[in-house]
């Protein structure tokens, strides 16, 4: 398989998944309190939401690729 197939169907799979999660969530580590020699944290959990155009361009994008890498060998 040629390399630029692998990557359209990478990005196929990439699209999918964006279009199926709509988002991916992450944890970070906040100081709440710094008074001297006492320190308090806090993790708090932030959601970045993926539009689905997003996922929608990078099939797209990935079918184009597929498909130039299957022609371009003939």
């Amino acid at each position: 398989m040629k390399p630029i197939a692998m990557a359209g169907l990478a990005l196929i799979v990439l699209g999918l998944a964006a279009l199926a999660y709509q988002g991916f969530t992450y944890t970070s580590r906040e100081t709440v309190v710094d008074i001297g020699p006492i320190h308090a944290t806090a993790d708090r959990e932030r959601t970045v939401p993926l539009p689905p155009i997003v996922g929608i361009v990078a099939v797209i994008g990935g079918v184009v690729l597929v498909v130039a890498g299957s022609r371009q060998g003939k």
